[in-house]
């Protein structure tokens, strides 16, 4: 398990299952010529993209950010459809650590499309219904995102799927435009790649670090341009991307990621160089 720290704290990446998604989809109108370069892409033009949580031990706080794509979740169907070859270990992982899924108390999602949130509940035979996972934890969201969740639309109701919502309804605590989850930890929303999307930025002393989440879901994905075909609303991704990515060069701030299958943090100078790095062990 990759660590970065940040300041005081300490994250962990945990391993939360892994996709392989269309690489045409997943950069937009950005030509394959261009992008193939970044990022490599398989014979099916799949690129693989981690589901992979972060946890962060604060000392007072253990807190999650996203959920994986948690075990039994999907059908055959899907896994094939989303190229979906390893599920959820963060259990075991969480064992690792000394902990177990009673110990997180906080849980930061970005957004609840189901690459994110599958893990947050699994079913359980006995009562016959979905139960949460980390049934201690506050539930941090964007009010607008889980409005979403729960009332679908024509196209979001195949990312937003009832069993993922289902016994954790009232865990969840949601925000409008921005919140302080803990001190040094703010989640701010930005809309997007959802309507309801949000960012998180970390703050400890002098450190600082921006969780973009599918604003730019791999390192590969720095330009403000190079937007998902998946995006909702592809000029607000734009926007929010110049805004916070621009802000994060000039405050030297560390950019993590939950699915780049090759950094889980990087550094870059104003020039957009890679200056620092921690690498996934492959």
């Amino acid at each position: 398990m990759e660590t970065l720290s940040l300041g005081n704290w300490k994250l962990t990446w945990l391993n939360g299952g892994v996709t392989h998604l269309d690489g045409g989809a997943m950069f937009g109108v950005v030509p394959k010529a261009l992008w193939s370069k970044k990022y490599p892409v398989n014979d099916l033009n799949q690129i693989e993209l981690r589901t992979d949580p972060i946890l962060i031990q604060t000392g007072e706080h253990n807190i999650l950010v996203e959920s994986g794509i948690g075990n039994g979740k999907l059908t055959e169907k899907q896994k094939r459809n989303f190229g979906a070859t390893e599920e959820s270990q963060v259990i075991e992982d969480l064992s690792k650590l000394g902990l177990t899924p009673n110990d997180i108390d906080i849980i930061i999602m970005t957004h609840l499309h189901y690459d994110h949130v599958c893990g947050l509940t699994n079913y359980d035979s006995s009562k016959g219904e979905y139960v949460s996972v980390f049934p201690n934890a506050v539930i941090h969201v964007s009010d607008t995102e889980w409005y979403e969740m729960c009332n679908p639309n024509i196209r979001s109701k195949n990312t937003y799927w009832e069993m993922n919502w289902q016994g954790i309804e009232k865990q969840v605590k949601t925000f409008n435009s921005e919140v302080t989850v803990v001190d040094g930890i703010k989640m701010i929303h930005t809309g997007g790649h959802s309507d309801g999307h949000s960012i998180v930025v970390l703050t400890q002393g002098e450190d600082i670090l921006f969780h973009m989440a599918d604003l730019m879901p791999t390192h590969a994905h720095l330009p403000s341009l190079w937007v998902l075909a998946y995006d909702d609303y592809p000029m607000t991704s734009i926007h929010a991307k110049e805004k916070w990515i621009n802000e994060g060069l000039k405050q030297n701030a560390w950019f993590t990621f939950y699915h780049d299958a090759f950094y889980r943090a990087v550094k870059w100078n104003e020039s957009k160089e890679i200056t620092e790095k921690v690498e996934r062990h492959r």
